[in-house]
């Protein structure tokens, strides 16, 4: 047990619902483990962590950082010409907001917002750790692993870019509703209007949608709906806006632009169409539903097809390059629905993989940290 007095843990990052959501669930279990810990986030400024994190309950304070950007235009080369100046500065930044605070242990969680804070924190020696989300790491994390105390990861063989005697397997933490799985298929089913004894696709592209699987499931939607199936449908905003009328009010399908309520998305869902994040990819893992996994091409280091990749050499999903999206997804969906073995199957496979325990286990490697620094 640590000692009898007040900790203080800085939790950095953000830019993605991906990296918040763990953090705020290690912040959670913090909580819960210290009753009496002060947490304070680190964000990027303008970025959705400063109102999700807020909206959680906790205090942020923002700095401002970029990333490199890839795309080739005179906007992007002026703002690439100006990342060494805007580092410079956030590592000023990150250097106050530590000495202010005066933290037990600082984590990283990803997002650009997670180098500065983690490297000057290294400087003044505090106990670092961070929780890499993915199969394949950012360039990032893997600078960062030659200082930090702890390396937090979600799945095995990472010892190919991290120092091996670092590294924890815990997963990654989940949203709490994803793990107890309260929601029963009938009333899940009932919320979205929909009918028992039809087989439900679920199709969520995160919450700004995903163009490609979108326009794919727009194309095919008719046909789903004449083989018996039902669909649950988060489009995002831009491409609800642009939905023809006559498609929103298709029998059996519920089409939103957002879902919140995602423990009812997964309770009533047969099979999930979704992206590759790894966020996504652990709630599938924990909540056991079959999946085709479409990796976003837009990516860093193309992580989401090395995610779905893992998943699907261990029979737990299918990965469908988003190139071929438009020609392929409509078939398979049809053949997975009727291939009941190996839906069981993939469930199953998928429950192996799951490690809901993510978020105690990390809170249990920060404490570690700390009573090796006290010592």
């Amino acid at each position: 047990m640590l000692q009898n007095r007040s900790y203080r843990i800085i939790i950095a990052g953000g830019g993605t619902g991906g990296h918040i959501f763990p953090a705020i669930a290690i912040a959670n279990e913090l909580k819960r483990q210290l009753p009496d810990v002060e947490i304070l986030f680190v964000g990027a400024n303008g970025r959705m962590e400063m109102r999700l994190v807020k909206d959680a309950g906790y205090d942020i304070k923002g700095i401002t950082i970029s990333g490199l950007q890839r795309k080739i235009s005179f906007k992007n080369l002026l703002s690439n010409l100006r990342l060494p100046f805007v580092y410079w500065k956030s590592l000023q930044d990150a250097k106050n907001i530590l000495l202010n605070f005066q933290p037990d242990a600082v984590v990283g969680v990803g997002g650009y917002v997670s180098a500065p804070v983690l490297k000057s924190a290294i400087k003044i020696q505090i106990p670092t750790l961070i929780q890499e989300q993915n199969s394949y790491p950012g360039i990032t994390n893997k600078m960062l692993s030659k200082d930090v105390g702890r390396i937090c990861v979600a799945y095995s063989g990472l010892e190919r870019f991290f120092p091996a005697q670092k590294i924890v397997i815990t997963g990654n933490p989940v949203r709490n509703f994803i793990v107890e799985k309260s929601v029963q298929k009938s009333e899940a089913l009932q919320y979205f209007g929909l009918q028992e004894g039809k087989k439900t696709i679920a199709i969520t592209g995160g919450s700004l949608g995903a163009k490609t699987i979108n326009e794919a499931i727009e194309n095919c939607v008719n046909e789903l709906i004449n083989n018996d199936l039902q669909l649950i449908w988060q489009t995002g905003n831009a491409f609800y806006q642009s939905l023809p009328q006559n498609i929103r009010q298709l029998p059996n399908i519920y089409v939103s632009e957002f879902i919140k309520e995602m423990d009812y998305l997964y309770a009533a869902a047969d099979v999930i169409v979704s992206r590759a994040g790894a966020l996504s990819v652990s709630e599938l893992c924990i909540a056991g539903k079959p999946c085709v996994l479409v990796p976003s091409p837009n990516v860093a280091e193309d992580h989401q097809t090395k995610n779905a990749r893992f998943l699907s050499d261990c029979g737990a999903a299918i990965l469908l390059p988003d190139e071929k999206t438009a020609t392929e997804l409509k078939n398979i969906l049809l053949t997975l629905l009727a291939n009941e073995n190996k839906l069981k199957n993939m469930e199953q496979n998928l429950l192996k993989l799951a490690l809901p325990n993510a978020a105690e286990k990390i809170v249990n490697e920060i404490i570690k940290l700390i009573q090796e620094n006290d010592k």
